[in-house]
């Protein structure tokens, strides 16, 4: 299976004033989730990115972003 192989479709529909999206038992199989679990939504270059939430991760994450913040001109000499 390449990267842009499709497992799965699903349906946005309506429920009161919100959107929502059912994912198929597939998709949450190979997400490794189930009922009252966390997914982490991000944009990449290829599209968006579907993952479970991890509280560690997104620590580390919010960490690198303060450091790129900080020191933006470190980073940018050192990728040259």
């Amino acid at each position: 299976m390449n990267k842009y192989t499709s497992i799965a479709t699903a349906k946005i529909t309506k429920v009161g004033d919100s959107l929502r999206i059912c994912l198929p038992k597939e998709v949450l199989a190979l997400l490794r989730v189930g009922k009252g679990d966390t997914l982490c939504i991000r944009q990449t270059p290829d599209g968006v990115l579907l993952t479970p939430y991890s509280s560690e991760f997104a620590e580390i994450m919010e960490a690198a972003e303060v450091v790129m913040r900080e020191d933006r001109d470190v980073l940018k000499n050192l990728a040259q």
